[in-house]
């Protein structure tokens, strides 16, 4: 990843789980998966929840911060079945990981490299362009490349158990069977 990914490889943000996709023995896509961005205002309003909701549901969204189709590998809609494909396991290897599902998938795509062909073919959806501004720490700063958000919903009821008006139950966080 750090060789041939434009934005290199130091560490994922938050809580993380990494993915090789393996075919016939030969590795083809990395994949990382890590903290949700803080601020993202197409996906408040998509979402429909409230700051206070916010604070307390922004757990259970997570970014694909890094995905990469090795150099070589030339095998027509690799991209988007392998992020079908992950999509599918994430929440439950969330769950497993960290105790909690993952409700929400997102990613930031600079569209002046990438069309973002493989995520919506792969079922996600673009909510607009990014103003711009990135954060380092605390400390936003504007740097003037906007990228296209898109989001794919985990769960068939996403956006009203993120945006409910009454606590997320304990089985949410804890229990497998919830997921069926």
């Amino acid at each position: 990843m750090s060789k041939y990914h434009y934005l290199g490889f130091r560490t994922l943000t938050g809580k993380a789980l990494k993915y090789v996709a393996i075919l016939n023995d030969q590795w083809v896509a990395l994949i990382g998966w890590g903290a949700s961005a803080f601020k993202s205002g197409h996906r408040e309003k998509w979402i429909g929840w409230s700051q206070e909701q916010k604070a307390k549901r922004l757990i259970f969204v997570v970014n694909n911060q890094r995905f990469l189709i090795l150099p070589g590998i030339r095998i027509k809609n690799l991209a988007s079945k392998v992020l079908a494909l992950n999509t599918k396991r994430l929440p439950s290897d969330w769950l497993a990981v960290y105790g909690h599902l993952a409700l929400l998938a997102e990613t930031f795509v600079d569209h002046s490299r990438f069309a973002g062909t493989c995520y919506r073919a792969a079922g996600w959806l673009p909510l607009g362009k990014t103003s711009g501004y990135g954060r380092k720490g605390d400390i936003y700063y504007y740097h003037g490349e906007t990228k296209t958000i898109f989001v794919k919903p985990l769960h068939k009821d996403t956006r009203k158990i993120l945006s409910a008006p009454f606590c997320l139950p304990n089985s949410l966080e804890r229990k497998r069977q919830w997921w069926t």
